[in-house]
């Protein structure tokens, strides 16, 4: 489609061309007389010429952008990553035991990276996350970075993600924008869906940042196999399509964190209704999960 476009460009160019060099040569034998009538009827032609060549520019650009919708729609879901140290950091539940898990103040965050190995190089490049206070998503408070890595972002992530390395250059180095989303976050509870992975890359820049994430953290992926434990299919898209959540943004960190909170107030409402409405029951539900999850990959 695109290769047609571009040789119906050329061809526009082309006409636009001859029209000229024939303006050119008609007013050179032209009486005074014929002058006006020249200029008008070839004035229209490249005028026609020219909204020709723009229309086909417009419509090679929205077919290329509905082409990416489309392609990041079926893209697929990162593998699922489990961490019991990550699962078990220092949780502090003493601070919550008592209260309401819905009255509770929860950061949903995700990040987009330029790989899927934290340990082996693989850096943070956006960060984003929303708040949710008392069961709703506050717009007021939103967090939104875009990171430095340091390196060329491979062609092969930037399929998923579309950032490149043009959109980062001018942007901090993650130190900064940890302690920036350090400070964001607060004493809230962490949210993300495959936390275990997100988490990872935090944890390894915490002395980089000089900054700790030592919060509580849910896992809405393990909540959807503790509340869904016989379908399959747990991956953000999949569980967004059960819910009818839009995700607008998709495979955008900021998409994604809006989208899973989302899906965290749906959640917490079907916990309640078995029987969980603590932050020690829910975590005690999720991480139950692990085990779980990992056996059922086996079949």
């Amino acid at each position: 489609m695109l290769v047609s476009i571009g040789l119906s460009g050329v061809v526009a160019l082309c006409l636009l061309s001859f029209a000229g060099w024939k303006l050119v040569y008609a007013l050179e034998y032209a009486t005074k007389d014929q002058f006006a009538d020249i200029i008008i009827t070839y004035g229209i032609v490249a005028l026609l010429s020219v909204a020709a060549l723009v229309g086909l520019v417009m419509l090679g650009l929205n077919r290329t952008l509905s082409a990416r919708e489309y392609d990041l729609r079926n893209l697929p879901d990162r593998p699922e990553f489990y961490d019991y140290d990550l699962l078990n950091l220092p949780h502090h539940l003493e601070e919550f035991d008592e209260r309401n898990l819905k009255s509770l103040t929860f950061t949903v965050f995700d990040t987009e990276t330029t790989g899927l190995r934290p340990s082996q190089g693989d850096e943070i490049i956006q960060i984003a996350g929303v708040r949710v206070e008392d069961g709703v998503i506050k717009e007021s408070k939103v967090f939104d970075k875009l990171v430095n890595p340091g390196f060329s972002i491979p062609k092969a992530s930037i399929r998923f993600h579309g950032i490149t390395d043009e959109m980062v250059t001018d942007q901090p180095k993650i130190g900064e924008v940890l302690r920036e989303f350090r400070d964001f976050i607060g004493d809230s509870i962490l949210v993300a869906h495959n936390a275990a992975f997100d988490m990872k890359f935090l944890k390894l820049k915490e002395l980089e940042s000089s900054t700790k994430f030592e919060h509580v953290v849910l896992d809405t992926l393990l909540f959807s196999v503790f509340l869904d434990r016989e379908i399959p299919e747990h991956t953000l898209s999949a569980i967004a399509e059960r819910m009818k959540v839009e995700i607008e943004g998709r495979h955008t960190a900021l998409g994604d964190s809006i989208a899973t909170a989302k899906i965290l107030i749906d959640m917490l409402d079907r916990l309640e209704v078995r029987g969980i409405t603590t932050l020690d029951q829910a975590l005690r539900a999720s991480n139950s999960m692990v085990a779980v999850r990992k056996l059922q990959e086996q079949f």
